[in-house]
This record gives C-alpha cells, structure tokens and sequence, in this order.
C-alpha cells in the first residue's frame, strides 16, 4: 500500500513569502534519500539548494521549473511506503475540481518542513487552485489546472525565452500538448515581416517588436523594495573626499611579494576595507542602526561589524558580507573579501551571507566610476562608495605632480550619525589611504 507524502515549500528565510522553481535534480519514478538536493530555488536573497526530508519514490513534481510558488504549497510528493517505484504520472494529469479558496478535510496542517527555517504553522495557505477549463474547440488551447496550456518545462521556458505567450497556441502534441515546433512556429509568425503575415484583426498592445518586458522579481524585486523603503526612510546625507592614494597602491604592490598573500588576490579595496574597519572602531555610531520600538526609537550600538560588500552579479545587486570583520587579519580579510565576491558572482551566496551585514563598501571604481550617492542598506546607517583610482595633477610636498586619487563618497544615516561624526569617519579613511601606516598606528 502506497505512503504518499508532499513536501512544501519553506521558508528559508525570514519572513519569506516566495520562492521561483530554478531546477529539479530529481524527476518522477526517482528514488530519494533524507537530505538529497532535490531542486533549486530562488528567494528575494540568494538560490537555495533544498534537502528532501523523505526517503522513498517521487510520485509526481508539483511545480514546473520558472514558476513561482508560495511558501507553504506543495511541491513534490514522495511514495516512503518502501515498494516498487512508482511508476511516472501521466504528462498532463487531469485537476480535481476544487472550490477556490477551500482545503480538503484531510489536508495535514502546515508544519516546519525542514529544522531551523522557523516556518510557523498557519501563517500561510495554500493558493487557490482555479477550476478545470472545459475541453475547448480546437482553436483554442487546452489549459491545465495551473491556469497555462499544457506543455513540458523546456517548452514552457523556451516560450518565456522567446516571449511568447503560451495561452495563444494550439498545441499539436498529445492531448492538445504544445510542443517545441509549435512555440517556434509562433515566434516565426511574430517575428515575420508584416506583409507576409496573414490578415487579422488584432489589438495593438504598447509593447512592440522594439521593446522588452522583464519581469521585476527575486534579486531585483527584493533590491528595489529595499532601495525605495531605504531612500524614503532614512534621511540621507552624502559627504565626497578625494584623497591621494598614491601611497595605498604602492603598499599594495608591496603587499602582493608576502608570503602571506600569495594565493590571494590583493586589491585596493582590501586596504579600504581595512581603513574603513579601523575608522568604525574610532566612531562606533558608524556600525549603528536605528530602530523604532513598542517604547520609542532607539540607536543600537553594534560591537560586531558586518562588513557588506556591495557586488555587481547576473542575478542583480548583492550584498554579501563578512561575518566579524573587525576581528580578521589583514591576510584573513584578502581571503574573506576574495571568497565573498567569488561566491556572489557565482550565485553560491547563501541567506546568512546576505543578511546581518552592519555598514557597506561598494566599489563603483570598477566601473570605471569617480564617485556616486549610494543608498544605505537596510538596516545600516552608512555606506561609503570607493571610486575609480586614475593619474591626476596634484600638490604634493608643496610641488605639483602627477598623484594617483580617488574619490571617497560616505552615504549615512543622519538620525543615527550627525554630521560631525560622519566627517570624522570619512576623513579617518582618506588620511589611512593617504598614509597606510596610520593603520597599524590607530587600529
């Protein structure tokens, strides 16, 4: 007798609502283990690799790679009675008629699905499923219980690639299946030229063959959300400094010959980093949050600095940060800063990476950037943007020279950092660049 179980989506985060299915490592009649990576997903933070917490055989995949789900639906079931695998269900099962809105008497309430993600039970349900769409003329496209027509993942993400609307296709597969041939047989038609296309009568839509939609969702969902609460709820003061950093790249040249550095690469910014950790030591209202309470606002003074580097990644902004920072060596530091960004730009970034962070770099001189105002994260009272450091005319010793200079530019918080406080932290950063030995004499 077969032992059916669903595994719901958690939360992995806190206070996650949503995740998008990014890929399944595991497909119908697969046998699974406790702890199996069986898919991928996508938060608003980072993509999470998910466990199974059964050991049996998946019966059936709930929900198609590219699509977005809620916390707390189902989306895979496992047969954990033990006996044969089961065979894979059909390619497009047929959905149960089903109120909108109601749960089956015999649904189990929703419980933490895997330890430490603090799911809490009724806080979300499960979405409504819409009613099966009665079998349409062959004109029209069968549609499933999902609301889309029936097709299989790659087509349906070929057609999101190609920007086509599956709704609008007859299928020629199998039960009125749409198939591959038939998603580039409709891009074909789009994209003809407009003399060879049949004669319709259609509605003009604003988005032309000139334009793109992009759907705004997790990373850039989450970094948008976070930017307008931040611009619209701190109030936010810039302050510039250019600094002659001729003496920082000679350090770090000096500092790439150190047996200590000899498989890490040494930039700048870990000499920044390292002014910037040293700076927030002498004015700790620079590693402050600000915080409304049931009994008033307050200002939290944090003794562990976070350090969040700010890093450009395919999948949009991150913001990776550096557990205890203040406690690193300068060495250990090269090798955190070299591991964050590497894992950033690979997408490996975790949840705990991306949260925590106390005070931010971001390092626009990559871009070839003087300077700029950057928004405070959330959560953090300053950010100090690094520009790009370039040969510039400069008195030096009282004769002018050719320098190398950067512009700093330090974003903060002014009801957590007035403006005093704000120039001493940003003018102990210039004169540690200027001079890197008033590192090791201040730290």
């Amino acid at each position: 007798m077969s032992d059916v179980k669903q595994f719901k989506l958690p939360d992995v985060g806190e206070g996650l609502t949503e995740a998008e299915i990014v890929k399944w490592h595991v497909a119908p009649g697969d046998r699974v283990e406790v702890n199996q990576t069986i898919v991928e997903i996508e938060t608003a933070k980072a993509i999470v690799e998910l466990p199974c917490p059964f050991e049996g055989v998946v019966t059936e995949l709930m929900a198609d790679e590219g699509v977005t789900v809620d916390v707390g639906v189902p989306i895979i079931s496992v047969d954990v009675s033990g006996g044969a695998p089961a065979p894979p269900p059909a390619e497009e099962p047929v959905p149960t008629a089903e109120e909108p809105g109601t749960v089956t008497p015999d649904e189990p309430k929703r419980q933490p699905v895997l330890v430490g993600y603090g799911v809490k039970p009724g806080t979300t349900r499960r979405r409504p499923r819409k009613a099966p769409v009665p079998k349409a003329p062959p004109a029209r496209p069968q549609v499933v219980g999902n609301g889309l027509p029936p097709a299989k993942p790659p087509v349906r993400k070929l057609a999101k690639e190609l920007g086509i609307d599956l709704t609008s296709i007859s299928g020629s597969g199998p039960g009125g299946s749409i198939t591959r041939d038939d998603v580039l047989t409709a891009h074909r038609s789009e994209t003809a030229p407009a003399a060879k296309r049949p004669t319709t009568t259609t509605v003009q839509t604003p988005l032309g063959p000139d334009e793109e939609r992009v759907p705004v969702k997790g990373v850039r969902k989450s970094t948008a959300t976070a930017m307008v609460n931040s611009a619209f709820t701190a109030p936010h003061v810039t302050e510039f400094l250019q600094v002659d950093v001729t003496e920082t790249m000679e350090a770090v040249k000096r500092l790439r010959t150190l047996p200590e550095f000899a498989e890490v690469k040494v930039s700048p910014l870990l000499l920044v980093a390292k002014a910037l950790l040293t700076a927030v030591a002498r004015t700790p209202e620079a590693n402050a949050t600000w915080v409304d309470g049931p009994n008033g606002a307050e200002i939290v003074l944090r003794r562990r600095v976070n350090l969040g580097i700010a890093a450009a990644t395919p999948r949009g902004l991150l913001v990776p940060n550096i557990k205890d920072a203040h406690a690193k060596s300068l060495p250990e530091l090269a090798r955190a800063l070299a591991d964050l960004t590497a894992s950033a730009r690979a997408g490996r970034s975790t949840v705990e990476d991306l949260t925590g962070g106390t005070i931010t770099i971001t390092n626009v001189g990559v871009f070839g950037v003087d300077t700029g105002t950057p928004i405070i994260t959330p959560g953090e009272s300053a950010i100090l943007a690094f520009g790009q450091v370039r040969d510039m005319p400069w008195v030096h010793e009282g004769e002018l020279a050719v320098r190398k200079v950067t512009t700093l530019a330090l974003s903060f918080d002014h009801r957590v950092i007035d403006g005093e406080q704000g120039s001493r932290v940003l003018k102990d950063v210039g004169d540690m660049l200027e001079d890197p030995l008033r590192i090791l004499a201040w730290h």
